[in-house]
């Protein structure tokens, strides 16, 4: 038996015509969304048309994906955890928003290498004073709808959650901190003096960094990466997607969009505890 998730609770009938019309099948009412059941799995060129024309998310669940088995979430943070992408507010300050915004756009679209266009932008970053970062976070971070919701459902069923980025861990280590999440690994800027110096401190934290951290953390807590969720939204977090059980792209960039297992473009990201459940 195929299982797909409808992420609404409210589900007008013409829609429920629609879904069953695409995909034939039972539909089941749970606490939050909907679950087709269904005996063909479900075509992907159909599923991204009804998508599109009923505006609500529709996500077929890969064969042998247990939600109920989930150990762990592994989460990226710019425009994913948080609505803004941490480093283009960083260079605000510093007059480039525009180059490095412009650099962002390219890095998550997967036309730039990760490493080298996080290279150039931090580049021109050099010479800000380190305050910067708390003026950033104090004005500018915020959390993503159902951010919270999503961490609280976690904490309730025992998931570990771990937070990853190419960002900051400036950053990241305060929302670790604020959420009260498990795990956290993120690029460090380089300081010198009260300054950026423009270079990133230590190895990049890019898409196979964040892969080997979540099957690092697979090891320490004896869970097989089937047990796993990753979420993310740029091209940097294909592997990490791609290694996790269930990889959801959170409105995702085109690239990542293209390979991720399940995609929340209309909910907020309490729907991503949907697939916690045992839909079996």
């Amino acid at each position: 038996m195929f299982r797909t998730l409808i992420h609404t609770a409210l589900l007008a009938d013409e829609a429920a015509a629609s879904l069953l019309a695409a995909i034939p099948g039972r539909l089941e009412l749970r606490q939050t969304h909907w679950l087709l059941l269904h005996e063909r799995p479900a075509d992907r060129n159909a599923v991204e048309a009804l998508r599109t024309s009923l505006r609500l998310d529709i996500n077929p669940l890969p064969q042998g994906f247990d939600g109920a088995a989930v150990g762990l979430l592994v989460t990226d943070m710019d425009s994913t955890l948080i609505a803004i992408e941490c480093i283009d507010e960083i260079a605000d300050r510093a007059g480039q928003r525009q180059a490095v915004a412009a650099i962002t756009e390219a890095a998550m679209n997967g036309e730039l290498d990760f490493a080298q266009a996080l290279q150039r932008r931090v580049a021109l970053l050099k010479g800000l004073p380190v305050p910067v970062l708390e003026a950033v976070y104090d004005e500018k971070v915020a959390l993503n709808p159902g951010a919270e919701a999503l961490v609280a459902a976690c904490r309730q069923r025992g998931i570990r959650i771990a937070l990853v980025s190419g960002g900051f861990d400036f950053f990241v280590d305060r929302l670790k901190d604020r959420l009260g999440l498990d795990f956290a690994l993120a690029n460090r800027l380089e300081s010198h003096g009260g300054f950026l110096t423009g270079c990133i401190a230590g190895p990049i934290c890019g898409g196979a960094e964040k892969a080997g951290f979540l099957l690092n953390l697979c090891g320490r807590l004896g869970l097989a990466p089937e047990t796993c969720i990753g979420l993310g939204d740029g091209a940097n977090d294909a592997k990490l997607l791609g290694t996790a059980g269930l990889g959801v792209g959170y409105r995702p960039k085109p690239a990542l969009r293209a390979v991720a297992d399940a995609v929340i473009e209309y909910a907020d990201l309490a729907a991503v505890a949907d697939f916690l459940e045992d839909t079996r």
